[in-house]
């Protein structure tokens, strides 16, 4: 659970001028600063779309094997549930072989000492620079029947899947490009240092609040984790040079969070101004491929390339996000991490309540996020996935497949 720093749903003077300040820490983050994000081609969008997977299957709830349905049962932190979920996602990603790391420790709450568990996936642990990618997998503690059952579905279970939707998709892409560092196919002393950065996908424990929100009684994983990497030096990698003083935390170019996502026709704002660029990228994206027709699905035509609305608030029109929301990207942004906050604001309107269960979610709602989130991380990490078998197509041939209603891009 998010909430207006320093309460929920209050915004005050310190909180804009923490904004305006936190603005210029973040830049000491990240080494690449703004750039353009080479496009996909059509047949390359077309590979993350109709190539592989379609992302429904893997966040459909009512699928019992999907990435959602492991996910989506009541798991606040210490509780057998949460070790059930931590275990499914640790397994998912060993077997994509990710280095994955499970950081446990105990931290005093209002109801006692509890012990937390952020898991931290890794696709290539020697590269020089990581963009990470995360969102909290724990649900909100309640005391008693029936409260006690509340799953968080926006809450964040959604925004896990597609997590490990991601992971599988750019698997091969991020597994070629570690191939050809490899093989001496891409040059130690290149220019182009996004080829030597790396995924990585943080799950926060302990996000909720145990009582109110407050600045000890919240983002336990994300204080414990921000202050931890913040300690900690890298060593030399294989690769590059490091300074000696380089720290985890230092290593990262920017901090995705995804939170509060899979209910209908969210809200999406630009909170800082150093990731301004990376919110207009998804922008563009969602442009590409609403014209397209890649978020329409079966027999939903709200995201037909006639009817498609944009989520995202435009800046053109002043919708700044000054008195940013206290989440885990927090800790994070105090340390000088450069940070981009994807969450619904408003809230969904089942937030903390037992409807924000698998009736909350919108399936057409949360492809769409996938193939938002495929295709701009492709982009941002220069992963161009492979097309064999016909050339580029023109924009009159970007039409649905007559029996499947799935378009080709």
């Amino acid at each position: 659970m998010p909430s207006w720093l320093f309460g929920c749903c209050r915004v005050s003077l310190f909180c804009a001028l923490w904004c305006l300040a936190s603005t210029f820490l973040s830049l000491q983050a990240s080494v690449l600063g703004e750039r353009d994000l080479p496009q996909l081609s059509s047949d390359e969008l077309s590979v993350l779309v109709t190539g592989v997977p379609d992302p429904i299957h893997k966040l459909d709830p009512a699928n019992p094997n999907s990435h959602l349905s492991k996910i989506l049962i009541p798991r606040a932190p210490g509780t057998e549930n949460i070790t059930l979920v931590r275990n499914y996602i640790v397994s998912t990603l060993k077997n994509l072989n990710w280095e994955v790391e499970v950081d446990e420790f105990t931290d005093e709450t209002p109801i006692g000492k509890k012990r937390f568990a952020n898991i931290i996936a890794t696709k290539d642990p020697s590269a020089s620079r990581r963009l990470v990618l995360s969102a909290h997998y724990d649900s909100k503690w309640f005391p008693d029947y029936p409260q006690n059952q509340f799953v968080g579905a926006t809450d964040s279970a959604a925004p896990c899947a597609f997590m490990l939707d991601i992971a599988e998709t750019l698997n091969p892409l991020l597994e070629d490009r570690i191939k050809r560092f490899e093989e001496g196919l891409i040059e130690e002393d290149d220019d182009d240092d996004i080829d030597d950065m790396t995924l990585q996908l943080v799950f926060f424990d302990g996000e909720e609040a145990f009582h109110s929100w407050t600045d000890t009684d919240s983002i336990y994983g994300a204080r414990h984790l921000a202050q931890k990497w913040a300690r900690t030096y890298r060593q030399h990698t294989k690769r590059r040079l490091l300074s000696v003083q380089e720290t985890e935390i230092s290593a990262v170019e920017h901090l995705i969070l995804l939170d509060l996502l899979g209910a209908p026709n969210p809200l999406i704002k630009s909170y800082f101004a150093d990731t301004r660029w990376m919110f207009d990228a998804l922008v563009r994206i969602e442009q590409r491929l609403g014209d397209s027709g890649a978020f329409e699905y079966g027999e939903e035509k709200s995201m037909a390339p006639d009817s498609w609305q944009s989520w995202f608030l435009s800046r053109q029109n002043m919708n700044l996000g000054f008195g940013y929301l206290g989440d885990d990207h927090v800790p994070f942004l105090r340390q000088g991490v450069s940070v981009l906050h994807v969450i619904a604001d408003p809230f969904p309107k089942v937030w903390h309540k037992l409807g924000d269960d698998r009736a909350a979610l919108d399936l057409p709602t949360m492809r769409r996020w996938s193939l938002l989130l495929r295709v701009f991380l492709s982009e941002y990490l220069h992963l161009r996935p492979e097309v064999s078998g016909k050339g580029a197509e023109s924009p009159s041939e970007n039409l649905p497949d007559a029996t499947t209603g799935v378009p080709s891009i």
